[in-house]
């Protein structure tokens, strides 16, 4: 419905002449009047809300102060999943009224703040019951917001973003028969965008007015409520998606392990994970949710990704790996065209399937039937020089990702039987896990004591560890004061010699300094340190 800011009287009443299926009149802010008025609204066609009119349509007039926002607000935000909404200030004549804008929910249903069901017609709020109630929800659960057509006409769509998608779906914007393409792909419904075609194919928060339709990256430092940072990704989706994956992996950075003489640089959370758990939950939100973010929170052991609404049925979190439901499938096939997304089914798969090969803790979701929520450890079952050695040991040796666990335990001086690698594997299978023990054993990485099932597998004595494996602390400075002995040393010389992080190296230093063991010149990047005594 079009409305406009300003208007004569007797240009509102041509268009307003008395309440109908898309207008109602009220003269007060009665927080249920207003709130069943929405309602109905909102689960028939869309309308208006005109505060300031007597039912006859005369026009007292109400400003919209700090104070009228807060009422109404408050008033519609008690109602339950209701569509979006707006208010603003209309001027008639030299009077204002206050006007509230509801859309129609394309998908699932608005209820009062007392769970009441209703529709409107004609100039009135009629409750559903029965039979009837049952129709109506019905009808809702199969239909699909995105799948509405938009006020956009097809020439709206961007042209660069026409040919980004056009060309991963096979047609080009030049097409003569494009409409058609665009229709097929559930882009278009007749001359019109749809929600989905918006949502890819211009900035669907100045042409939908969807304000929350983005992905905010919060950074936090501890377990505050306060970031430090926030960033806002806004354009078409596949935009969102790209870029805040690509921020999100950058903010996070690499851990540098030293191990030996080789230094690895390894993400905090394979990019995949990142890609794939922002696409989940760009594709699958509400969209019809618009007073909502996606977030992102970068906490110092995790990433929290939370997204509105809640799984669409039938799937759940118990069985999100073998059901398949998108919420919304026009959009996230065009993410899988782009490559932003894994093909159906596979993306849960693949995130816990990545975690686990970067030897971190597995994903963790989460529905409260309003957010969907994914916490991605940045930890895991290892350390961080045990992750650097792994590396050597896959860079010399080709350890396969499944193997890492099992080569993990035997440097830590664990007897292997072939119960205990099914376990690290997540296999039954007693033949798998003892063809991955054999073969590790063939490639020397592990001695074998013992035939069938008393055999036991140990790390090979001809394969070393990090000194920081086999040493003890009081072990470990003793190797540190030997080489300071012989000249002054940095901590990247420690790190060199023991194959402790950073961070490791720095405590030990600073221990040995206190003790009196060591001398140290200079600050943070230019400290050295020499033997005492």
């Amino acid at each position: 419905m079009e409305l406009r800011n300003t208007y004569t009287t007797g240009s509102f009443r041509d268009a307003f002449p008395g309440e109908s299926t898309e207008v109602e009149f009220k003269s007060g802010t009665g927080a249920n009047p207003i709130g069943e008025a929405a309602v109905a609204l909102s689960n028939t066609n869309g309308g208006v809300i005109f505060v300031g009119l007597d039912d006859n349509g005369h026009v007292a007039g109400r400003r919209l102060d700090q104070g009228m926002s807060e009422q109404l607000n408050q008033a519609l935000l008690a109602c339950h999943e209701l569509g979006r909404y707006s208010i603003l200030e209309v001027t008639v004549d030299d009077r204002r009224l206050v006007a509230i804008k509801v859309a129609k929910r394309a998908e699932g249903f608005a209820q009062t703040s007392n769970g009441r069901v209703l529709v409107r017609r004609g100039p009135r709020n009629h409750a559903l019951l029965g039979t009837e109630l049952f129709t109506f929800i019905s009808s809702r659960a199969l239909q699909r917001f995105e799948s509405v057509p938009s006020e956009l006409p097809i020439d709206q769509a961007n042209a660069d973003l026409l040919e980004e998608v056009g060309a991963a779906r096979g047609w080009l914007p030049s097409d003569p028969h494009l409409p058609d393409r665009l229709r097929e792909r559930g882009l278009a419904h007749g001359e019109m965008l749809t929600v989905a075609g918006a949502l890819l194919l211009t900035r669907p928060g100045d042409t939908l007015e969807l304000k929350k339709c983005v992905v905010e990256v919060r950074r936090y430092r501890g377990e505050g409520v306060n970031y430090d940072r926030r960033q806002v990704f806004d354009g078409p989706l596949q935009h969102q998606v790209r870029d805040a994956s690509r921020y999100i992996s950058d903010e996070l950075g690499t851990d540098l392990i030293v191990s030996g003489v080789f230094r690895y640089d390894l993400p905090r959370l394979p990019e995949v994970v990142v890609r794939e758990a922002v696409a989940n939950a760009v594709a699958h939100r509400s969209y019809e949710q618009d007073r909502s973010a996606t977030v992102v929170e970068l906490r110092d052991d995790r990433v929290v990704v939370r997204s509105p609404g809640g799984l669409p049925e039938p799937v759940t979190v118990a069985t999100m790996r073998a059901a398949q439901s998108a919420r919304n499938p026009i959009i996230i096939e065009v993410l899988r065209s782009l490559s932003l997304a894994e093909d159906a089914g596979r993306g849960v798969d693949v995130m816990q399937d990545s975690m686990r090969d970067a030897l971190l803790d597995a994903p963790a979701f989460e529905d409260s039937g309003s957010f969907v929520t994914v916490t991605l450890p940045l930890r895991g079952p290892i350390t961080d020089r045990e992750r650097g050695w792994i590396s050597e040991l896959e860079r010399s040796f080709a350890v396969a990702p499944h193997e890492r666990l099992i080569m993990i335990h035997a440097a830590r001086g664990e007897a292997l039987t072939n119960g205990a690698a099914r376990d690290l594997l997540g296999t039954t299978d007693a033949a798998e896990a003892r063809a991955v023990l054999q073969s590790l054993r063939d490639r020397g990485l592990l001695r074998q004591a013992g035939q069938r099932s008393a055999a036991r597998y140990t790390l090979h004595p001809n394969l070393s560890t990090p000194a920081a494996y086999r040493l003890s602390q009081e072990e470990l400075s003793e190797m540190v004061m030997a080489a300071a002995r012989e000249r002054d040393i940095v901590n990247s010389d420690v790190r060199a010699i023991t194959g402790l992080t950073a961070l490791e190296t720095t405590k030990l230093l600073n221990q040995m300094v206190s003790s009196g063991r060591l001398l140290r010149s200079g600050v943070r990047r230019g400290a050295r340190y020499s033997a005492v005594g």
